[in-house]
């Protein structure tokens, strides 16, 4: 997948191109049954969970050109639970990095709030909306927005209590800290010992913005921690994330992997 042309329009169904990235590692977590009856198609059940995912409908109410409910359902379980959307995702961004398209340098990371429709793990009350059950999602990205790793948390969790979870949870390959200098940015969320104590024994070079500390125009070439708010914005805009409605959530972090996987295979398609 070449880094040429105009960038891709929302994408709903999977392009021909992602399909064949993307089918070995189903096989790799589901092989092909010699007997029986055959294999649900896994491009179809997929296109029905992007549906959802850009929705947010009920499982009941996916097209039936997609299959089954119970079908797509226990595939999307079954994918998650097997780390499957998490392996899409770092198979897209390796991709990215042999081209040159990931700069580590600079990264950024935030964390963000959602509504919770129903009970589950990883939920808990939201300090901005009245003590009502919420998710946070924490999020890591690369200096252009490119997102890196990702952990799912109770809305009432700290953002610098998520931040060693939210680095280890970088797909792929992070380089060497010794080897490439790399630059930490965060808001005044993280401006305590223990945050700056994570990102330097992580390797990082933190920038953190102090609490009180008045807003400056940042230096040329020094990315802003907006990047990071950006890539939330995209990620809501897939309304199944937004508002989750998983119970489960193992289920809710997957569907945020493919939508990051996805974001990658933009940028390698543009």
């Amino acid at each position: 997948m070449a880094a040429k042309g105009k960038a891709l329009a929302t994408i709903w169904e999977l392009p021909d191109p992602l399909w064949r990235e993307i089918e070995p590692l189903l096989l790799e977590d589901a092989p092909q049954k010699t007997t029986g009856r055959p294999r649900v198609d896994c491009r179809r059940v997929l296109d029905g969970i992007i549906f959802r995912m850009r929705s947010g409908c009920q499982w009941a109410k996916i097209p039936c050109i997609f299959g089954a409910k119970s079908t797509l359902h226990r595939w999307f379980q079954q994918w998650c639970e097997h780390g499957v959307m998490g392996r899409i995702w770092e198979r897209l961004v390796a991709h990215a990095d042999e081209l040159g398209l990931v700069q580590w340098r600079w990264q950024s990371a935030d964390g963000a709030m959602s509504k919770a429709r129903h009970p589950g793990d990883m939920v808990g009350p939201n300090p901005t909306d009245r003590g009502k059950p919420g998710t946070k999602k924490s999020l890591i990205v690369e200096a252009n927005g490119g997102p890196l790793g990702v952990v799912v948390a109770g809305a009432n969790v700290h953002d610098s209590k998520l931040l060693d979870a939210t680095i280890e949870s970088i797909v792929g390959e992070r380089p060497d800290p010794d080897e490439v200098e790399q630059h930490l940015c965060l808001d005044k969320g993280y401006d305590s010992r223990a945050a700056r104590s994570t990102t330097e024994r992580q390797g990082y070079v933190p920038h953190v913005r102090r609490i009180g500390e008045e807003k400056r125009g940042c230096r040329r070439g020094k990315p802003r921690r907006w990047v990071v708010e950006r890539t939330i914005s995209w990620l809501s805009k897939c309304r199944a994330i937004l508002i989750r409605y998983d119970k489960k959530s193992v289920n809710y972090l997957g569907l945020i992997q493919l939508a990051c996987a996805l974001l990658w295979y933009r940028r390698l398609s543009s």
